[in-house]
């Protein structure tokens, strides 16, 4: 066997210093760019792959980044976990994911993880971005946070989002201009901060096109495939049904394509659906999903990226943040309103 390649070799093979090459592989500034250029070059002819537990030990970097998420839509959790790999393999770091009971006892799930796990930093998914108690321990033992579509205090940390209420609102507008006067809506997770975004530009497109919101057309759905199924037999179970319905995110939209099914109803022919997401289920059922296709995977890589180089501020200064661009993407499971 041959022997393994060591940063010695590289230092050798590249004609700088150790310190030199811990420097360019630490992506540290002041490194003129020609040595840069060759102990990459060196790097890349010797198949090198530092360690990253040496490289914690050098430095006062753990190259570990973790993700917390409590979510019922498994899309949504993969999507995060994708683009936050993604994003920390370009830098050489590696992902710890963490599930999280925001049910339970959080203090007790969080704390052990903050005790003996080294990260640089975690990203937080919704419900979690807003949970008081994993904020507070997070800031308690100094570690960085950036949260994924927070609901509200955007001004505590840093943050990547979307503009949900903007989205939700193009969505309905897309319905109403199909002729759909008659619109159900299934409100997301409460405890997320985007289901109430969500919820509210579906009222402002209605409200702006001049038709009622009815109570009776609204109801709480959980983000999961059961809720969107028990939401659609109360909003389809009467003689008196809506023409479309809007559901928070896809598996609840995917829930109501089952019961509309299960109703023999002619999909888009005699009600439309939509969902929100764009997760992988919207294009294997058919009718394809009409839905938002929600930038996940960039919003954890963006969330990875902060985390990696910094997220400090000057005082008085807003956090560091970024709002990233939805997607209407039309399919076949919206249609003209029935007449």
């Amino acid at each position: 066997m041959s022997a393994k390649i060591t940063i010695h070799d590289v230092a050798r093979e590249s004609g700088v210093s150790i310190k030199t090459v811990s420097r360019v592989l630490n992506r540290e500034p002041n490194v003129k760019a020609d040595t840069r250029d060759r102990v990459q070059a060196a790097v890349a002819a010797l198949n090198y792959r530092p360690n990253i537990s040496a490289r914690s030990l050098a430095g006062s970097k753990a190259y570990l980044i973790g993700v917390f998420f409590d979510n019922p839509s498994p899309g949504y959790v993969t999507d995060v976990q994708l683009g936050a790999i993604a994003r920390c393999r370009q830098e050489g770091f590696h992902l710890i994911v963490e599930p999280i009971d925001s049910t339970g006892d959080v203090e007790d799930q969080v704390a052990p993880m903050l005790a003996t796990l080294r990260m640089d930093g975690v990203i937080l998914t919704p419900p979690l971005s807003d949970h008081p108690v994993v904020l507070a321990a997070l800031e308690r033992e100094g570690v960085a946070y950036v949260r994924i579509a927070p609901g509200g205090d955007v001004d505590r940390a840093a943050w990547v989002s979307m503009d949900d209420r903007l989205a939700a609102y193009e969505m309905t507008k897309h319905l109403i201009g199909l002729g759909h006067t008659d619109i159900g809506f299934i409100i997301g997770h409460p405890d997320h901060g985007a289901s109430h975004q969500r919820h509210q530009g579906f009222i402002d497109a209605m409200r702006d096109a001049g038709l009622p919101i009815r109570d009776d057309r609204v109801e709480q759905g959980w983000f999961s495939f059961r809720s969107g199924f028990d939401a659609a037999e109360k909003l389809l179970g009467g003689a008196d049904r809506p023409t479309a319905i809007f559901a928070s995110n896809d598996d609840m939209a995917l829930g109501v394509m089952a019961v509309a099914n299960r109703m023999r109803l002619d999909l888009p022919a005699q009600l439309s659906v939509a969902g929100f997401d764009d997760t992988p289920g919207a294009k294997i059922t058919w009718p394809q999903l009409t839905t938002v296709r929600q930038p996940i995977h960039a919003m954890a890589g963006a969330a990875a990226d902060m985390l990696m180089h910094g997220v400090e501020r000057e005082e008085g200064a807003p956090p560091p943040s970024r709002l990233l661009d939805f997607e209407l993407v039309v399919r076949e499971s919206t249609g003209p309103a029935p007449q």
